[in-house]
């Protein structure tokens, strides 16, 4: 059994670390109306058809207790005469019978409508995270605290369907509250003082606990990602074969037992503390209501209160007593959950730094200069704390991945990308594209700042083919068609001819028709029927992109990384085809590729060390000359 470790720092943590404030607390509650916002936006005709419900029940309960006051009068009256007028009885019954039945139509009913409208506020928020992750940076995704938050606010989706239904719950339960301290109002001042010291010390205890239930979940939010991510490493398609060969299993399943005990302690200590507290809550609560029930006996007892009235008062007290302690138990949840809105606003608050500007420069159609690199330096955020580059970075700072390139790649050139990993060939992709920006200098495009322009239409006029390409679980029109997927959904049932030439044309043609239910096969093995590929089909799959994406800036990172030597040579036969008339930015390791671009440039410690044609690189005798003939003594 391998030794469990923890790899997430096991640090002391202070119980009250992450506690929000009460100043946070009453913050946090202003989530609450734009949260209502959002629902009312979601569907008006629900939100107006549920409050109408909500509304009409709040009166139920005081109306029942009051006809019941009415029947034990009335009852005792008749006793008393020995001349029962039953007609007034059966009419009182007969009316709470209809006020029950129309009261339980109307729960039924709102039940329905809260199901429905809670289901597509889910749906719509869901719609929304999706969307606005989509224009977030890059820089965003590569970082673990937005990982974080990101997890907290993906929780919302579900978790505040619930808070829909209580919400609307705890406003009917406050205007029959209304209604019942009214009416201890109007009997007796001395039962609503004994109700309020009964709820005060429970109130005061769960908002207590339900902040340290908050802190809690927020302090252990990196390690519950841990957590998910052990379970799925640990029974996953794609990792199946390496867990079972080097024997990951009791390593995994330790880690994730050390940290799941770890967590279950944390919560077990909360939850018993909260435990005691509440009982001993409940007692004080339990005192009072007996308090109170004495109080009304003693009246009735001495003749100033009638039987009816006893009913009525005991019944108004204890229906008092139960409702404050459930819209107590409701505000402290609506208290937690208005903290997990603020993840959920905090999110969605959350701006790009790579957008549209307000006055975006036409994107050129077709592009006549090209791209020019004037004297970038770039490191990731978070890496370092200036933001200038000095003139002469230390060689120990390997925080600046690119470190003065300059650069021009000129409208139908094939540039090739050569260095050792780490030398910056991908980063100058990404910075290209524009999903990050220079730290320091500038990139053109046809003579202007590349920030000028609108990204989305970059975006549209680049197709990119990273090696760790995505292998999606959809049919394999789909996978190609990710593309330029909105062709795709223009297209019929019949196999669109657009997606079958983009095949045809990256060789996935062959692996496709031979699949049982050719483009419409799902791929993977996540969803039934799906079929799984090798690592060269999945990659003429991902090539297939790249033809159906027609853009004038092309760039193939290792695009033939997992293809055997025959698939190889048959691709880069129709490289020529692919990248005419078409900037392309090939970065590869193998040279008997590389050699196909017009110009080749070396890179090495993020800088640019040679460039040239493969021929003049050669007889340069430099360093891409020695990688060569390395590779090339490889197949003597």
């Amino acid at each position: 059994m391998a030794q469990a470790r923890s790899h997430v720092g096991q640090q002391r943590r202070s119980p009250t670390e992450g506690q929000p404030t009460w100043r946070q607390r009453l913050r946090a509650m202003r989530n609450l109306p734009p949260f209502m916002g959002m629902v009312w936006r979601t569907h008006r005709g629900y939100v107006l058809g549920i409050a109408a419900l909500r509304l009409l029940r709040a009166f139920v309960p005081i109306a029942t207790l009051w006809i019941g006051k009415l029947i034990v009068d009335e009852v005792v009256a008749a006793a008393g005469a020995g001349t029962p007028d039953w007609r007034r009885i059966s009419s009182l019954v007969a009316l709470e019978f209809g006020i029950v039945v129309v009261g339980e139509v109307a729960a039924r009913t709102g039940t329905l409508l809260e199901s429905l409208l809670g289901d597509l506020f889910s749906n719509r928020l869901s719609v929304q995270l999706m969307e606005h992750a989509a224009d977030l940076d890059l820089q965003h995704f590569e970082d673990p605290v937005f990982y974080d938050r990101l997890e907290r606010a993906r929780r919302q989706t579900v978790g505040r369907i619930a808070l829909l239904a209580q919400m609307f719950g705890l406003a009917q339960d406050a205007l029959t509250l209304v209604t019942l301290i009214g009416t201890l109002l109007a009997f007796s001042p001395l039962l609503f003082v004994l109700l309020v010291l009964t709820v005060l010390p429970s109130f005061l205890g769960e908002t207590h606990f339900a902040a340290l239930g908050y802190s809690l979940l927020y302090q252990w939010t990196p390690e519950r990602r841990r957590l998910d991510y052990y379970r799925m490493i640990g029974a996953s398609d794609t990792t199946a074969k390496e867990v079972k060969l080097f024997g990951l299993s009791p390593f995994l399943v330790a880690q994730y037992r050390l940290l799941s005990d770890q967590f279950y302690a944390a919560n077990r200590s909360l939850a018993i503390r909260r435990s005691l507290v509440s009982t001993a809550l409940t007692v004080v609560s339990t005192l009072g209501y007996y308090a109170a029930y004495g109080t009304i006996v003693y009246r009735t007892v001495l003749g100033r209160l009638t039987l009816g009235s006893l009913t009525l008062l005991a019944g108004t007290f204890s229906r008092s007593r139960d409702l404050i302690q459930r819209m107590l138990l409701s505000t402290t949840d609506l208290y937690e959950q208005a903290l997990y809105l603020d993840d959920l606003f905090t999110f969605l608050a959350m701006q790009p730094t790579i957008r549209r500007p307000d006055n975006a420069r036409p994107f050129p159609r077709p592009i006549r200069q090209g791209f020019e690199f004037r004297d970038v330096w770039f490191r990731y955020p978070g890496t370092g704390d200036d933001a200038d580059a000095p003139a002469n970075p230390p060689s120990d700072d390997p925080s600046w991945v690119l470190r003065g390139i300059s650069l021009r790649i000129a409208p139908g050139e094939r540039l090739a990308l050569v260095g050792e990993n780490g030398a910056g060939k991908t980063t100058i992709t990404k910075l290209l594209t524009r999903l990050y920006e220079p730290t320091r200098g500038v990139l053109l495009l046809d003579g202007h700042p590349l920030g000028e322009y609108d990204p989305a239409e970059l975006y549209d006029q680049a197709g990119v083919i990273f090696q760790d390409f995505v292998r999606y679980d959809m049919t394999a029109e789909e996978n190609i068609a990710v593309g330029r997927i909105g062709e795709l959904a223009a297209g019929g049932d019949d196999e669109h001819p657009r997606v079958v030439d983009a095949a045809r044309r990256s060789l996935a043609s062959e692996v496709v028709e031979a699949l049982p239910a050719r483009y419409r096969q799902m791929l993977g093995r996540r969803f039934e029927g799906g079929v799984d590929l090798s690592g060269g089909q999945w990659q003429k799959v991902a090539l297939g992109r790249a033809y159906m994406r027609d853009a004038q800036l092309l760039i193939l990172d290792e695009p033939t990384a997992a293809l055997d030597a025959r698939a190889e040579y048959e691709v880069f036969q129709r490289f020529t085809e692919l990248t005419d008339e078409k900037m392309a930015i090939l970065i590869s390791h193998r040279f008997s590729t590389v050699r196909m671009a017009d110009r080749i440039i070396v890179l090495e410690h993020g800088r640019v060390l040679e460039e040239g044609t493969h021929d003049e690189l050669l007889a340069l005798g430099g360093r891409y000359a020695e990688l060569f003939n390395l590779q090339a003594a490889g197949y003597r």
